[in-house]
C-alpha cells in the first residue's frame, strides 16, 4: 500500500509518523492525566423518607451530580432509613446510600447479606438524637415515658434501632414499658400534634425540616439525652459510635428558647458496595466533597461535611475509588 502512494503523499506520510512519535510523551501524559473513562449510565441512590434530611441532601447532591457527571443519570430512592437502605444496596436496588456508622456496625454484626461487600466512601454529618414532646409534657427525661404512646421510628430505621437501645439505657423494656408506634419522620409530627403520641424520637441532622414545621404550628419542647450516654456504652461494642453532643441553641429556635440540649450523636457514611466502578465512585466522592458549601446552605448539616474527617469511615473501609480521590487532593 505504502508503495502505491505518490512522492508527495509518501513525503506527508513519513512526516505524519515523524510528528507522533515526537509527540509520543505528550500524548502518553494527557492520556495518564485524563484517560480514565467518563463515568455513565444509571445511579439509584438510597435516601430516606421525603421529610428527613437524608432526602433533601439526596436531591441537591443530584443536582450537583449532574452537573459534574452528566453522563450519569442519578435516580434517587426513598426508604425507611440507615438499615433498610443498606437491604436495598446490597440487593442491588442502589448502588450508593447513607447510613449510621452504628447501623452498618449491626449490619455488619448480625452477618446481614452482602455484609462483607460494603464500603464507605466518605464520613458526611452527625446525626442527632431528639426527643420530641408537647411543650406542656411532664417528660424530664427518657425515664419518663413509662406507659405513654411513642414514636419510635420505622420498622427497619437507623431511628428505631437507636431509640431501642436509648430505651434500654433509660431502664426501660421497648415491648413491655411502652407503646411503640412504629412509623417514621413523615408521620410523627402530625401524631403528636393530634394527640396521638406522647412523644417521638427522631435521628437527623440539624434541624430537620419536618420538627422545624412542627413547632411552627405547635408548641413543643426538645428532652436532654445526656443522662443516657453511659448507659448506652454498657451495651457492647456496637455502641461505642454513640457520642455525647449539645444541639446549639440556635437548631431550633422556636423550640429551645436559647438553651443548648444536652443529647447523643452519630455519624452518617456515605455507603457502597465493593462491586461499584472505581472511576465512578471517586467522581461521587469528589463531589460530595466539594459541594459542601453550597448544599450546606440549604441544609446545614452538610457544612459539617469536611475532607480532613471523610476518611474516617469506621466500621467501613473504603471503597478503591474513594481512597484514589483522597489521594489524589492530599497536599
Amino acid at each position: 500500500m505504502f508503495t502505491a502512494l505518490s512522492r508527495t503523499g509518501r513525503r506527508a506520510l513519513v512526516a505524519a509518523i515523524a510528528a507522533l512519535v515526537a509527540l509520543g510523551p505528550a500524548l502518553w501524559w494527557l492520556v495518564s492525566m485524563g484517560g480514565e473513562p467518563t463515568p455513565g449510565g444509571r445511579v439509584t441512590l438510597a435516601t430516606g423518607v421525603p421529610t428527613g434530611v437524608y432526602a433533601r441532601y439526596g436531591e441537591l447532591l443530584k443536582q450537583d451530580l449532574a452537573h459534574d457527571m452528566p453522563e450519569v443519570d442519578v435516580r434517587l430512592a426513598r426508604s425507611e432509613g440507615s438499615i433498610d437502605n443498606l437491604r436495598q444496596l446490597v440487593a442491588g436496588r442502589a448502588q450508593f446510600t447513607i447510613a449510621t456508622a452504628d447501623a452498618v456496625a449491626t449490619y455488619r454484626g448480625r452477618g446481614e447479606p452482602g455484609a462483607d461487600r460494603l464500603r464507605a466512601c466518605a464520613r458526611l454529618y452527625d446525626d442527632y438524637i431528639q426527643l420530641v414532646v408537647p411543650k406542656k409534657s411532664a417528660v424530664r427525661s427518657t425515664k419518663d415515658l413509662r406507659r405513654l404512646r411513642v414514636g419510635v421510628g420505622a420498622d427497619g430505621s437507623g431511628v428505631q434501632l437507636i431509640t431501642r437501645r436509648l430505651l434500654t439505657a433509660a431502664g426501660l423494656d421497648f415491648d413491655k414499658d411502652i407503646t411503640p408506634v412504629r412509623v417514621g419522620i413523615d408521620r410523627m409530627p402530625k401524631l403528636l400534634e393530634q394527640g396521638k403520641l406522647d412523644a417521638f424520637f427522631w435521628s437527623g441532622g440539624l434541624p430537620t425540616t419536618a420538627v422545624q414545621l412542627l413547632a411552627q404550628r405547635f408548641p413543643i419542647r426538645l428532652v436532654q439525652l445526656g443522662d443516657l450516654t453511659e448507659g448506652l456504652h454498657r451495651q457492647g461494642e456496637r455502641t461505642r459510635y454513640y457520642r455525647a453532643a449539645v444541639m446549639p441553641a440556635d437548631a431550633y429556635p422556636r423550640v429551645q428558647d436559647g438553651q443548648a440540649v444536652k443529647t447523643i450523636a452519630v455519624a452518617n457514611l456515605l455507603v457502597t458496595t465493593d462491586r461499584a466502578d472505581a472511576t465512578l465512585t471517586k467522581g461521587i466522592t469528589r463531589t460530595v466533597i466539594d459541594s459542601r458549601d453550597w448544599i450546606g446552605r440549604e441544609v446545614h448539616a452538610a457544612q459539617k461535611v469536611d475532607l480532613r474527617t471523610a476518611v474516617f469511615t469506621d466500621p467501613l473501609r473504603l471503597h478503591e475509588g474513594a481512597r484514589r480521590y483522597y489521594v489524589s487532593v492530599k497536599p
